[in-house]
């Protein structure tokens, strides 16, 4: 008890009153202070908050079409070679249609000239019959394999099946040899049994 009455003689009335007003004073400070903290932040033209919403019937753009897929470029913009890119499939496509121009077919005397134009007819029947022949060979090739693998796949086959028979020869002897045994036993057995 002495302890307790020294401890409240050591508390001044000074430090409990400091200690009092500071924790009030902080509580009034957060609990009625500016409210502007936790609101909405002013609307411009007092409007209600969230009152635009998106509209599928007017165009919202993001940045401007170039064409290509979903219209913006297709090409990397950070790429450096934007241009050289564009230029090179210009040069292409001008290159297809010009070659569509001179070499495409309209009549079949226009075939017959870009027949005769082309590579001569001896050439032409020489590597028709080295395509042939190649052609051949490969298939030839082809079936030799083929055949092999399908001889080795027999042999295997059969080498397998000789060692199943000659397995399931011996596990039948085994089986009988058992049934056997059991047998006699099970005879035996029935015999004392008749006895006794």
């Amino acid at each position: 008890m002495k302890k307790a009455m020294n401890w409240l003689k050591s508390i001044r009335p000074l430090k409990v009153l400091t200690v009092f007003l500071a924790g009030t004073f902080f509580f009034l400070t957060q609990a009625c202070g500016a409210p502007g903290i936790a609101t909405q932040p002013p609307q411009p033209g007092a409007q209600a908050p969230n009152i635009e919403r998106y509209d599928p019937t007017k165009d919202y753009p993001l940045n401007s079409p170039a064409g290509g897929m979903n219209n913006f470029s297709d090409v990397d913009p950070r790429a450096r070679d934007e241009k050289a890119a564009n230029d090179r499939a210009d040069a292409l496509a001008k290159n297809a249609q010009r070659n569509i121009d001179q070499k495409s077919v309209d009549s079949p005397r226009q075939y017959g000239e870009n027949y005769k134009q082309g590579t001569p007819l001896g050439e032409r029947v020489k590597n028709l019959g080295e395509d042939i022949g190649s052609s051949a060979e490969e298939v030839r090739k082809g079936v030799v394999k083929g055949t092999q693998r399908g001889i080795e796949n027999l042999k295997g086959n059969t080498q397998n099946a000789a060692e199943d028979v000659t397995t399931n020869v011996q596990r039948g002897a085994e089986d009988a040899g058992r049934n056997v045994r059991r047998t006699a036993d099970d005879a035996g057995n029935a015999v004392k049994r008749a006895v006794d």
